[in-house]
């Protein structure tokens, strides 16, 4: 990934890098997402959830489209040797894979950087433009 990042230059001095306009950076979760929703609490479960085949065929075509893959998700830490079997055994292709991400959902994302967030309504598809309302910090100017 680092030959594809972009130097950024601002005000004269270097900032982190970015990633080519085209190249998309996926953070996609795991258990109801890609899979069975298989709680922390059941772990024995997770070898054994049932890849959703639309989210495997989707993703893996993204990954050979050259964009970045990595799995964030609320399993623990302790659940990474599970969690990397399981995307190994079902052929998943990625970069990464973000454990304790926190759970509960309801979650906003703040960066400094563009970020979109699509939820996952039961299929993966090719992403597709739509316009909708978001919340955004208060500039004065309304």
């Amino acid at each position: 990934m680092k030959n594809i990042l972009e130097e950024k230059i601002e005000n004269g001095e270097k900032v982190s890098p970015i990633l080519p306009e085209h190249i998309k950076n996926y953070l996609i979760d795991i258990d109801g997402t890609i899979c069975d929703d298989i709680p922390n609490e059941e772990p024995e479960r997770m070898l054994t959830a049932e890849v959703y085949p639309d989210a495997l065929v989707t993703l893996n075509k993204w990954f050979d489209e050259g964009h970045i893959i990595t799995f964030f998700t609320s399993r623990l830490e302790e659940h990474r040797d599970y969690t990397e079997t399981w995307l190994k055994k079902h052929g998943f292709k990625y970069h990464g894979l973000l454990m304790n991400k926190p759970r509960g959902g309801n979650y906003h994302w703040i960066d400094n950087h563009l970020v979109k967030a699509t939820r996952y309504n039961g299929k993966f598809t090719d992403l597709v433009e739509k316009n909708v309302s978001i919340q955004v910090f208060d500039d004065g100017k309304h």
